[in-house]
Parts: C-alpha cells; structure tokens; sequence
C-alpha cells in the first residue's frame, strides 16, 4: 500500500502546481479605485432601493483598463490594475451616490432578506480611456428600474466624458473617477423623479 501512496505523491508533484495564488508576475506598483463624491449622510427615509451589479461587454470583465484605439479594436492600459473588476466598482459607487441624491435606503443582492421596492439594473457599456481623438475616459450606464410584482417602470442611457492629461492608470482612473460620479449623480436624479 505504501508504494502505492508514494507513486499518487509523485504523479500530483510532477503536475506542478494545481493552485497558484497571485500572478505569474510582479505586483503592481499599487490599484486603482474609484470614490463616491457625497456630502454628509442624511437620514434615510422610504422604501428601500436594490442596485444591482450591472452586466458588461467582456472588455470590462477584467481588473484591467481597456483603450479604444480604433472602433475594432481595444488594448489595455499598461502598468494600471483596478482592485475590484469596473462593474463591482461602479455598483458601490452607483448606490452611494443614488441613496444620497434619492434620500432612499439602498441595499445589493447581498441583502437577501430585505425585498426592495424597486430594482435598478443596467448595463456598464463603456468604462475606460477613447483615443481615436484627444484622449478622453468614457462612462456608459443603460440604466433599467423596474418594481417587483408590475414590472418594469423606465429605461435609460447616461453617459460622461472627461478629458485626460496624462495616459496614465492614476490619470485615467481619476478622471473616470469624476466621469461615473456624473453618472451615477445622474441616475440618482432620474430615480428619484420615477412615481
């Protein structure tokens, strides 16, 4: 038997390793995020508002920044990594800026016990630096609040440009910074005016 467990251990070292933690190579330097611009928190007050995690293209599914070089064709920022994949990041961004603009409790499909009375989902379509022109991010939101038991409420699209200085990760990670807070101030507003 004991051959037999020495050969099984040999087999498993020779497949190399079967977990890898981190990536194959060096860390970055540091990771970028983004930060909801709100003022102090106000007392809630109505019925609770679910954001979702919107759905992407899969340019988007990644901790990398994507550049639009030409209409067919996308590279990626070098040297600039988000901490969290851009659709994580905008759903929190999106829900601080909407429960301050809305005045309304928002929750995330984590609250699973808490039914909300409408639910805002969307599509995160364009989220990263355009330089076919003057260097500029691009934030494209198609928004979609609808309300358990009737359904669907209203749809729209809100977009931001900002222009940017620098190609550089912290460079565009702030101006898309200032670009989804537009969106999501945006979307706030429009939740807020929907019956």
């Amino acid at each position: 038997m004991k051959p037999i467990a020495t050969l099984a251990a040999l087999l498993i070292a020779g497949c190399g390793p079967l977990v890898q933690i981190g990536g194959a190579g060096d860390p970055p330097e540091s990771l970028l995020t983004v930060q909801a611009n709100v003022g102090e928190s106000a007392a809630l007050t109505g019925k609770p508002l679910l954001v979702t995690v919107p759905s992407a293209p899969g340019a988007l599914r990644t901790l990398r920044i994507p550049v639009t070089t030409e209409a067919t064709e996308i590279a990626y920022l070098p040297k600039a990594n988000w901490v969290e994949q851009p659709v994580v990041l905008f759903q929190r961004l999106l829900g601080e800026v909407v429960q301050a603009r809305t005045g309304r409790p928002v929750i995330d499909e984590r609250n699973a016990d808490i039914v909300g009375a409408h639910r805002l989902s969307g599509r995160l379509v364009e989220f990263g630096l355009d330089v076919r022109g003057a260097a500029q991010v691009r934030v494209r939101y198609d928004a979609v609040l609808s309300a358990p038991g009737t359904g669907y409420v209203a749809s729209r699209s809100f977009a931001a440009t900002r222009p940017v200085g620098a190609e550089t990760g912290p460079a565009v990670a702030r101006a898309l910074n200032e670009a989804a807070n537009e969106v999501a101030a945006n979307v706030g507003d429009w939740a807020a005016s929907q019956p």
